[in-house]
């Protein structure tokens, strides 16, 4: 694919960012407009041209509200409308074909109203794997989805069972890149334990993995032995240190309840409220922002929580409204504590929320509990054995370690400098 070139003429300010971007290393995001970021997702570039292999032939997309462009236009729409292809089968993941659906909810079979073409579940009770009679019409199996960072987004699961099901069938897969949304330099967190694997985390990366589906679909299959017939598309224009909102893209919200790029960036660490008997917001105006419950003293949580100092993070004790639909406390008004990051490139949101359950579960020994899914959201069971035993400091260096380890080897399958 080819790789557009800017045609603005270099200005003085440019000209000094460069040049301290060479000798000092890049800056802590900042804001950036659209104009100057000038970001195009795979799905544009593998549009520009597409592959001569792949001309004329049926493709299986896989795909939801947040496969665009930069117009906002969706992929299905996009291919549905080329002369050389032909759109014969839609594939939902969680949250369903339009990203509606809450969390956990199962994605039925159906049509798609626009279109026609008929879309199968890849979130349904019997399996998450594209089955032969899904692909029975299929040449090529297309991706497109937006990645959010973290190990336990479904989506990723859904893109490394999809490419064993091509590989099985002997047809393509083709990834079109996006960017990671909180950016491609910070790696956190240990990697996953393979005893430990499940559809919300299936192979050794970390929490925070700094990586975008494209690049973490080349590591699958090579690691992984998938043996996909993989091409992935990357996003031109986009750099490991740019952050969401300085790529120039539109915003669509990955799931429901992933509504900004605040919750994005710390959904990381505070998805392992889900497997604690805190509430991790959902059915509040910020999920993910902020956790509660009703016997949680939000007041003296928040002050041993400031007094640590954490880098890039501040913590307010506030009340929350959950609505009467939310799984945990429907209808009732209870204490919160709400994260604001103060800044993002410091920001750690694993450690971050691992300190903070540590610190509750001290406060509260009598209230706190585990979730079942704790386990399977934090890749191991040494977060609930530490945190039972006093001992998370160890864990967390052990984490760094780790992650520092991750950095390095996954050196060899970046596709942005």
């Amino acid at each position: 694919m080819p790789v557009a070139r800017s045609g603005h003429r270099l200005t003085l300010s440019a000209f000094l960012a460069c040049v301290m971007l060479f000798f000092c290393g890049a800056p802590t995001p900042v804001s950036a407009s659209p104009a100057a970021a000038g970001v195009r997702p795979g799905i544009e570039v593998f549009l520009d041209d597409v592959p001569a292999a792949l001309r004329g032939k049926r493709v299986g997309l896989i795909t939801n509200n947040t496969g665009v462009d930069r117009s906002g236009t969706s992929d299905i729409d996009l291919i549905d409308q080329r002369d050389d292809l032909t759109l014969v089968a839609l594939l939902a993941p969680e949250h369903g074909i339009r990203g509606t659906l809450e969390a956990g909810v199962t994605v039925a079979d159906g049509v798609d109203a626009k279109t026609g073409v008929p879309v199968y579940s890849l979130y349904a009770a019997q399996g998450h794997s594209p089955t032969p009679e899904m692909l029975k019409d299929v040449d090529v199996l297309v991706y497109d989805l937006q990645e959010v960072g973290g190990r336990t987004w479904t989506y990723v699961s859904t893109m490394a069972l999809s490419m064993q099901a091509a590989a099985r069938k002997g047809i393509p897969f083709v990834v079109l890149d996006r960017p990671n949304p909180i950016g491609g330099d910070i790696v956190e967190g240990a990697l996953l334990d393979p005893a430990f694997s499940s559809f919300i985390g299936m192979y050794p990366i970390p929490a925070r993995h700094g990586m975008t589906v494209g690049e973490l679909a080349t590591l699958f299959n090579r690691q992984q032995g998938i043996g996909a017939d993989l091409t992935v598309v990357p996003a031109q224009g986009w750099r490991r240190g740019q952050w969401f909102d300085q790529t120039g893209l539109p915003w669509v919200n990955p799931s429901p309840n992933l509504r900004s790029l605040a919750a994005v960036t710390s959904y990381p660490g505070t998805v392992y409220f889900e497997g604690t008997n805190l509430s991790e917001g959902r059915g509040t105006d910020r999920p993910f922002e902020q956790i509660g419950a009703p016997w949680l003293d939000a007041a003296a949580v928040v002050a041993t929580m400031n007094a640590m100092g954490l880098p890039g993070i501040a913590f307010q004790a506030v009340t929350v409204s959950v609505a009467e639909t939310a799984a945990k406390f429907p209808g009732q008004s209870i204490p919160a504590i709400r994260l604001t990051v103060t800044d993002r490139q410091a920001y750690r949101p694993v450690r971050t929320a691992l300190l903070l359950i540590d610190t509750i579960r001290k406060q509260h020994p009598g209230d706190f509990a585990w979730g079942p899914s704790i386990d399977a959201l934090t890749g191991s069971d040494q977060v609930r054995l530490a945190i039972d035993a006093d001992r998370l400091a160890p864990l967390l260096a052990d984490w760094d370690r780790a992650a520092a380890q991750f950095r390095v080897s996954r050196a060899g399958y970046l596709l942005y400098s």
